[in-house]
């Protein structure tokens, strides 16, 4: 992506700033010594801070910057925030209409011209459980909310939020997902949520579909396909994995009822990029206060 920010950040900048435009696979530690900033989706191999004084993430995830063990107490790390939450709400949605209105049922008796009436299932009747009550989790919330569906939000606190009918700490969510016809994962990668969805979590279900949207590694893949093919989860979603890309090797490919995206759900734009990234930079030297600054001890 750095040849598009290179183009929109020479044509729109007026902050006299001097940039260095590289490819991750070729930054070198001179690129390093000589930057007060860096903005990137990863760190690169070997990456030291030297002078720096800010990292920005271009992505909303920032568990690899986190899990840096040289962080400088005077180093600030933000990350991305523009229409993520629109875009993953969409992706959500696309899939539960899918499934709700038949949609492959439909194609595939199309294919073989048979007339087979399914009654489609109104929205408005699914219980959902969010997990990650931020502003992904309270975009998805609110729009599925306008469509009559009872959302229930887990997080850290349980505290209660505007956008659900109702929040649960983690660890009290049982009964609700018990009850769930959908849940979804916006959750960050810590130490905490970490193979958070296992084998023991899966066991509460009775056949809810799952989308996951958050983080890859939150979820045991061995202990989600064994629910799949058990049914205690009907069917899954998947845009984000431990491993990225998806090594061709994997069993996730296989499975009929695994639908898999390609970290899609929540696409960065050069230009929504370099916006966020200049209203970051104008804060911080203004000294205002920054909404998207990662608190390093949470891991978001």
């Amino acid at each position: 992506m750095y040849k598009e920010l290179e183009g929109i950040i020479e044509r729109e900048d007026k902050r006299g700033k001097t940039f260095r435009y590289v490819d991750e696979k070729n930054i070198n530690d001179e690129d390093l010594k000589w930057a007060d900033a860096y903005m990137s989706f990863y760190p690169v191999e070997n990456f030291a801070f030297h002078q720096m004084k800010w990292v920005h993430s271009l992505g909303a995830g920032v568990d690899r910057y986190v899990k840096l063990d040289s962080w400088k107490d005077d180093v600030i790390l933000t990350r991305t925030v523009c229409s993520f939450g629109a875009r993953m709400s969409e992706y959500c949605l696309s899939y539960m209409l899918s499934e709700l209105q038949y949609h492959v049922a439909f194609q595939k008796a199309q294919r073989e011209k048979k007339w087979e009436p399914l009654e489609p299932v109104l929205l408005s009747s699914q219980k959902v459980v969010i997990y990650g009550t931020g502003e992904i989790g309270q975009s998805i919330a609110e729009m599925l909310k306008r469509f009559g569906v009872q959302v229930t939000g887990v997080s850290r606190s349980g505290k209660s939020n505007q956008h659900f009918h109702q929040v649960v700490a983690t660890g009290d969510e049982a009964s609700h997902v018990k009850q769930a016809d959908w849940i979804i994962n916006t959750l960050p990668l810590t130490p905490e949520t970490n193979r958070m969805f296992n084998a023991e979590w899966m066991n509460i279900l009775q056949g809810a579909y799952f989308i996951n949207v958050g983080r890859g590694a939150t979820v045991d893949t061995v202990s989600l396909i064994e629910a799949i093919n058990t049914r205690r989860i009907k069917k899954a979603f998947l845009d984000v994995f431990e491993v990225e890309p998806l090594p061709q090797s994997d069993m996730l490919w296989e499975h009929e009822n695994i639908v898999i995206t390609p970290h899609i759900s929540a696409v960065t734009t050069p230009k929504e990029a370099v916006a966020c990234f200049f209203d970051t930079l104008d804060r911080i030297e203004a000294d205002k206060p920054l909404e998207n600054k990662v608190d390093l001890n949470r891991g978001y």
